[in-house]
């Protein structure tokens, strides 16, 4: 599924990505094309919770009510498609098929009263998305 939606999707962002530069002050290592930006606080909260050398991965999914959706989970093994964001005590990181679907966006850590937790924000590259902020659609 994934593979048939890449092909899809692809030519759109191709061309998305050459139009619009990003840039981040935490990258560790990435195509220059292709990057997020991770937030002050998803870097605190990090160097809190990954004190065993986990990380924090993000991937996109299909599915979700909007068509995507992100998934975060802490992980301890690097994949050999994986790129690094952010410093060496509190990572991100992501597969290059993700980063496709969420290059430019930033990582976040919000803290409410009813919740906490990771999220991406500023998706340049979706179009809408659910209310609660975990799936999206993308811009074709």
């Amino acid at each position: 599924m994934s593979f048939l939606l890449r092909q899809l999707i692809k030519p759109g962002l191709q061309r998305i990505l050459l139009q619009s530069p990003v840039a981040s002050r935490h990258v560790a290592s990435a195509n220059p094309e292709q990057k997020i930006q991770v937030s002050e606080s998803c870097l605190k909260r990090l160097r809190e919770i990954c004190i065993d050398g986990s990380f924090l991965r993000i991937t996109v999914e299909g599915g979700g009510c909007s068509g995507f959706q992100y998934k975060f989970d802490l992980d301890s093994k690097m994949n050999e498609d994986d790129l690094q964001f952010g410093e060496e005590k509190a990572k991100v990181v992501i597969d290059t098929v993700s980063l496709e679907y969420c290059t430019g966006s930033t990582v976040d850590y919000h803290s409410e009263l009813i919740r906490a937790g990771f999220r991406m924000v500023a998706n340049p590259l979706a179009e809408q998305g659910c209310s609660c902020g975990s799936s999206f659609s993308v811009k074709m």
